[in-house]
């Protein structure tokens, strides 16, 4: 592919899915600057690895990669506490009443390992395919499901206790 070309279709997709990168990284780092910021770094690596983009279908699961790998990078980098961001911190001192949508499922998907929440993500939330998670997360095909399996084994148990 030639490079002109590569940057081109790499910079319409990253436009084109611009919404759904940030909430990965979003859904890794739970703070809304800290995701722009690996939105960004992403958007400089994926520039910088232009080079090894070789077909267009590639360009998905590249940035895919770079997104995770980004993120996973930061939170090893900072191995913070996730703080409230002041979107939430403003709802939550309104006053208005609470809303519980899914917050035994959200609590218990926040306790995973990070290996487990990862292909849930990816596979739930980014309707993606288990071969482009393989791909993405550089391990095997039977490795993601194994790991679905176990994430999902793990969330149904923690569910079920939260209930009782």
């Amino acid at each position: 592919m030639k490079k002109s070309k590569a940057i081109d279709q790499l910079t319409q997709f990253i436009i084109e899915n611009k919404e759904d990168f940030y909430r990965l990284a979003y859904s890794y780092v739970k703070n809304s600057e800290d995701a722009l910021d690996i939105f960004h770094e992403s958007i400089k690596k994926a520039l910088i690895a232009k080079d090894f983009l070789k077909e267009s279908d590639s360009i998905k699961s590249l940035f895919y990669k770079i997104v995770v790998n980004t993120s996973l990078d930061f939170l090893r980098k900072t191995k913070k506490i996730s703080l409230v961001d002041e979107e939430t911190l403003d709802f939550l001192s309104t006053g208005r009443e609470d809303s519980y949508q899914n917050i035994d499922l959200k609590r218990s998907l926040e306790d995973l390992p990070i290996k487990y929440q990862s292909v849930i993500i990816l596979r739930y939330f980014e309707d993606l395919k288990i071969d482009e998670i393989a791909e993405i997360l550089h391990i095997n095909v039977s490795t993601v499901k194994t790991r679905l399996y176990k994430a999902l084994e793990i969330l149904r148990i923690k569910m079920k206790d939260e209930r009782i």
